[in-house]
């Protein structure tokens, strides 16, 4: 089985809510073991400041899924609970939101699916929650710790914990 982290995040109606469905819905799957979770942190919107703010966490899962088939299982999820298939280009809220950040040490490149996620490096709050579980975790592309690239970051968003783990 391959070890995975995922990014949940959601800035619309129940937010913390929204991320524990989210957990559920992963454990369930058969494919899927939620092993861990990040505490939960309230975000400012990356991308688009004039959107309301977040409520992140990061997973880590053991997965018998290919990449390919753990991006579908989480763009199913999204649209079970809710999510909108967006028609712009540009950062909008959204009810879900669950992004691939690692697949092992694995370095896809491709249209649909980038791994390990393109804008991680770039991005507090993702950073902050990998920061409690895999500190030391050498980025597979740039070849830095995550407490590293968190150190890197040029601008930091504001990350506020917000509560405590989503329960698996």
């Amino acid at each position: 089985m391959a070890v995975a982290y995922l990014s949940l995040g959601s800035n619309m109606g129940n937010k913390a809510g929204n991320l524990e469905q989210a957990l559920q819905m992963l454990n369930k799957s058969e494919s899927v073991t939620v092993v861990r979770t990040s505490a939960l942190y309230e975000t400012e919107p990356w991308g688009n400041k004039d959107l309301d703010w977040f409520v992140n966490a990061v997973l880590e899962i053991k997965t018998k899924l290919s990449p390919h088939e753990l991006l579908d299982l989480c763009k199913n999820i999204e649209l079970k609970i809710g999510r909108k298939p967006s028609l712009s280009k540009d950062y909008e809220a959204r009810i879900i939101d669950i992004d691939i950040l690692f697949y092992g040490d694995l370095i896809i490149d491709e249209p649909d699916l980038k791994i390990p996620h393109e804008h991680l490096h770039e991005r507090a709050f993702e950073l902050v929650p990998l920061l409690e579980l895999i500190p030391d975790y050498e980025h597979p592309k740039y070849k830095k710790s995550i407490l590293k690239l968190h150190e890197d970051l040029e601008t930091l968003d504001d990350v506020f914990l917000y509560g405590t783990r989503v329960s698996i």
